[in-house]
C-alpha cells in the first residue's frame, strides 16, 4: 500500500445546498475512481480509513455528508438541524453531485459507487446515470419494514406510526441519538424515509417517475448481502435490486465465518478490524464491476 493524500472540499449541490467532503488521492494516476454513499445516520468519517486504504490501491475516493448531517451540518449559519430544510430528494442529488464532481476529474477513469445501504438505494433515483461504470451495495436493501430483520422487524411499527409523527414535530427533527436508533435526522428526511419505510416497493414510493429512473438504470449493479446484518435481509435485498429492472444485477451472500470473522453487521464492513479481508475483496469486486459492460 502506497500513501494517499487527503484534501477536505466544499460541494455546491442543487436547491443551494452546501456538502462538506473529503478527497483521497492515490501517489499516482487512479485506475479507478469511487464514491462512497453513507448509510443512513452515518458520518462521513466512519469511512474514512477504508477511503484510504482504497486510495493507497489506485484509486481515487471521495466521501462526504449529506446535507444538514455530519460535517455539513457545520456549514450552515446556526448549525441547528431543526432548521435544516432537506428531504431524501436532496441528498439524492447531493449523492448525484458528488459524483459528477469526481467523475469532471477524470472522465476517461472508470466512475464507480460504493453505496452503503441508504447508499445503494439513492443511485436508483439519480438524473443522469450514463457516467457511472458501477454500483457495489453493502449491506443494503429495501427499507420496507416487513422486509426488516426479525429483531428490527418488532419495533418498526412503534417507530413509524409512534416515534417519528410524535417526536420530529416535538423537536424540529428526529432526534434518534437519544433513541439508539439511526442518528439524528432532519424533519424532511425521516418522514419521507418513513413513507418508504411503510411502502412495499420503498422508494417506489415516490411513483411513477421514480420507477421509471431506476429502470432507466444500465450499470451493472453487485449486492453483497451480510448474512448476520441486524437490519437488512436476503428479501429485502431482492427487492431493492428488483426496482433496478434493466441492469446487469446479482447479490452475493456474505457469511463472517467465510471471511475469519465472528461478526460482521449493518455497520462492520468499513472498519479497520477488516483491513487484511473484507477491504481486498471489495477491491476485488470493485475492479470486476469496473470492467463489466453496462446493459445495451
Amino acid at each position: 500500500m502506497t500513501e494517499s493524500v487527503t484534501s477536505v472540499l466544499q460541494l455546491a449541490t442543487p436547491n443551494q445546498g452546501r456538502v462538506a467532503a473529503r478527497l483521497f488521492e492515490p501517489a499516482g494516476s487512479p485506475t479507478m475512481q469511487a464514491v462512497i454513499g453513507a448509510a443512513m445516520g452515518v458520518p462521513q468519517r466512519r469511512y474514512a480509513e477504508f477511503a484510504a486504504w482504497l486510495a493507497g490501491q489506485g484509486a481515487r475516493v471521495l466521501t462526504f455528508d449529506y446535507r444538514g448531517h455530519g460535517d455539513s451540518l457545520k456549514l450552515l449559519p446556526r448549525q441547528r438541524l431543526r432548521h435544516v430544510d432537506a428531504t431524501l430528494d436532496d441528498w439524492r442529488a447531493d449523492y448525484e453531485a458528488a459524483a459528477q464532481h469526481l467523475h469532471a476529474l477524470a472522465p476517461d477513469v472508470p466512475l464507480l459507487l460504493i453505496g452503503h445501504s441508504l447508499g445503494a438505494q439513492l443511485p436508483g433515483l439519480f438524473e443522469r446515470t450514463d457516467h457511472i461504470a458501477g454500483l457495489l451495495g453493502v449491506a443494503t436493501g429495501s427499507g420496507y419494514w416487513r422486509h426488516n430483520a426479525p429483531r428490527l422487524k418488532s419495533r418498526a411499527l412503534l417507530m413509524w406510526h409512534g416515534l417519528v409523527p410524535t417526536l420530529t414535530p416535538l423537536f424540529g427533527y428526529f432526534p434518534g441519538k437519544r433513541l439508539g436508533a439511526v442518528g439524528d435526522l432532519p424533519a424532511g428526511v425521516i418522514r419521507q424515509w418513513r413513507r418508504w419505510c411503510l411502502h412495499p416497493s420503498y422508494s417506489g414510493a415516490e411513483g411513477p417517475k421514480a420507477l421509471a429512473r431506476y429502470g432507466a438504470v444500465r450499470f451493472p449493479i453487485r449486492a453483497l448481502s451480510v448474512s448476520d446484518d441486524e437490519m437488512m435481509t436476503l428479501p429485502g435485498t431482492q427487492s431493492l435490486l428488483a426496482l433496478y429492472a434493466n441492469a446487469p444485477r446479482r447479490i452475493e451472500r456474505v457469511h463472517p465465518l467465510d471471511h475469519g470473522a465472528a461478526r460482521i453487521g449493518h455497520l462492520g464492513w468499513f472498519h479497520p478490524r477488516f483491513a487484511a479481508n473484507l477491504w481486498p475483496y471489495t477491491l476485488n469486486a470493485l475492479r470486476e464491476l469496473a470492467a463489466e459492460p453496462a446493459a445495451p
